[in-house]
């Protein structure tokens, strides 16, 4: 495609690209845009122990819209915890750039990346590492910290868990996941509790966060937020005002951090963390449509950053 060449990773803040793993595609999918918004790409990356299912309604009414959306399948996702114990975070984004790469050969032109929860973060990852191939950052339930009102104590422990891996501990522990599961609407709940239990980590994910991978989402957010001011990408930032799972001061930060481009956030008022499917999920759709249409115009009148 025409704008392919010259989307190239920047030096300084990039991430090594050492998988430790084979990528498996088996469950992502790309949805053909159509209209005027078809060049205008969307990359969706779900959250840690997650999969791209939990990015389908979202999917679903972008595509509606007009845009081309890709929700792309993390390394090491949507199998066995020890699959998922196997990558490091450095996979992950290499997840990201695999898919962003797809996307922009599909478009040929930069994309809005779209996270929820740790996928946020690597959003924000590709953005800092990438100026040239992002053109927008959608991030929601930002997770830089499991600091929600619902996560127990021992969370708070997480800083020892290196010097565990470090001394061979804790390789088969969890930190499992407790109600409300991240999820407000209580009928809603009850049926993706009933997916997690079920054994099929590709519909739901996996029932809890394995401590090695916790490890992983906790240097990948100290890269995250040592660079921040490498964004120069405009950014929607949404997130529960009551998330369970991550406060919304995980918001806040890309609010103080990102000092080159404009932040817009929305605190929602009826959702927990899972954004993406509870009650605020129409506004969440809705402000992510507008978000896309704006970058999509200012690319159009050759305004955008």
């Amino acid at each position: 495609m025409s704008g392919t060449a010259t989307l190239r990773a920047t030096a300084g803040a990039g991430v090594p690209d050492t998988p430790a793993c084979r990528h498996d595609t088996r469950h992502e999918y790309l949805l053909e845009g159509h209209g005027p918004l078809a060049q205008t790409g969307v990359l969706l990356i779900h959250g840690l122990t997650g999969t791209p299912n939990e990015m389908r309604l979202l999917a679903k009414g972008l595509h509606r819209a007009g845009f081309t959306v890709l929700a792309v399948q993390l390394a090491g996702h949507c199998g066995t915890q020890d699959d998922l114990i196997a990558t490091r975070w450095q996979d992950w984004v290499a997840s990201v750039r695999r898919g962003a790469d797809r996307l922009v050969r599909h478009t040929g032109q930069p994309i809005v990346v779209c996270g929820l929860s740790m996928g946020a973060l690597l959003a924000l990852a590709l953005a800092i590492e990438r100026p040239a191939q992002v053109a927008g950052v959608v991030a929601l339930s930002t997770t830089f910290r499991y600091d929600g009102w619902s996560m127990p104590a021992y969370t708070r422990l997480a800083f020892l868990l290196p010097l565990f891996r470090a001394l061979g501990i804790g390789r088969r522990s969890v930190f499992m996941e407790a109600p409300p599961y991240g999820i407000k609407d209580e009928a809603l709940r009850e049926r993706v509790v009933a997916q997690m239990h079920s054994g099929d980590s590709a519909a739901a994910g996996l029932p809890g966060n394995p401590w090695w991978s916790v490890i992983e989402l906790r240097a990948l957010s100290a890269h995250v937020r040592r660079n921040l001011d490498a964004v120069r990408a405009p950014c929607l930032v949404m997130h529960a005002r009551h998330d369970d799972i991550a406060a919304a001061g995980n918001a806040q930060d890309i609010v103080r951090g990102v000092r080159h481009a404009p932040v817009e956030l929305v605190l929602l008022d009826d959702s927990y963390h899972m954004i993406t499917i509870d009650r605020d999920r129409r506004t969440v759709l809705a402000r992510t449509v507008a978000f896309a249409e704006a970058v999509a115009k200012r690319r159009a009148e050759g305004t955008a950053p």
